[in-house]
């Protein structure tokens, strides 16, 4: 216990014990004097550099947190456009494919109308080809001009001849009239010319059908020279034989131009 004690109070004396640096006066009052010139120099030069440091520091600062401000909300922005762009794509795309399966049902339904115009025309020359050849007997076209559809059948008529013509061009040559086309327009001014042809019929054209009359009167001054001459003398031929009635003769006379276009007509205009 002894020993121990005697350790313990050495270690003591050891730790209390301080140690001295000899130094001249003259060194000391001279690290004193430069140790007061810089207590007093230094915060006027050390303060005013660091006040400036710290206030670029900050300014610094400031202008970063700006900065990263700025880039966090154009990040946002980027992300809020590039889902934008996405969803425009999407509806684009979306878009696209909807206009070419529009595109597609487009084709086919021309195809169809296409399809159902040849086959009307094709149906209508064939039937107004027979039709024709019926229409050169009297019971027949009494019975034709009694039923109900009578009126609408010639107003038709006058329809799909002005159709017809409008659709010859100033290049069209003969044979691209040799066609279901043609045939059908022929068949249905032949039917005119045989009803012509009856005093019953001369006097329902003129009495129920002027529309008729006025769109041949209106086509044969259209019309090309050259072409279409059948058609021409199957509506002169409808015309004259409404003349021989006498109200058709007057309806036919007051029309204006006809009697120039007569005149045309028979001196080979046609």
């Amino acid at each position: 216990m002894w020993r121990s004690a005697g350790l313990a109070g050495d270690a003591q004396k050891a730790e209390t014990k301080e140690e001295f640096v000899k130094v001249k006066r003259r060194d000391l009052e001279r690290l004193t004097t430069e140790v007061m010139q810089l207590r007093d120099f230094l915060p006027k030069i050390v303060n005013g550099d660091i006040l400036g440091t710290f206030q670029k520091l900050d300014a610094i600062e400031s202008n970063l947190e700006k900065k990263e401000e700025e880039i966090e909300q154009l990040r946002m922005d980027c992300e809020h456009f590039r889902a934008r762009l996405e969803t425009a794509q999407a509806d684009c795309m979306r878009e696209k494919k909807e206009k070419l399966d529009l595109r597609q049902q487009l084709n086919e339904a021309k195809q169809q109308l296409l399809q159902q115009a040849e086959y009307c025309t094709e149906m209508g020359a064939a039937v107004c080809t027979l039709l024709w050849g019926v229409s050169s007997n009297e019971e027949a076209v009494k019975s034709i001009l009694g039923g109900s559809k009578a009126v609408k059948f010639f107003t038709i008529t006058a329809q799909t001849m002005e159709s017809f013509v409008k659709s010859l061009s100033e290049d069209m040559k003969q044979q691209d009239l040799d066609s279901e086309e043609n045939q059908f327009v022929l068949a249905l001014a032949g039917i005119v010319t045989n009803v012509a042809a009856l005093a019953c019929g001369r006097e329902f054209l003129v009495s129920s059908s002027r529309e008729l009359l006025d769109t041949m009167m209106h086509l044969l001054g259209d019309m090309k020279p050259g072409l279409c001459n059948k058609f021409k003398v199957l509506m002169l031929m409808s015309l004259y034989n409404v003349s021989i009635n006498m109200k058709g003769l007057k309806y036919i006379s007051e029309s204006p131009g006809f009697i120039p276009l007569l005149w045309w007509l028979l001196n080979g205009a046609s």
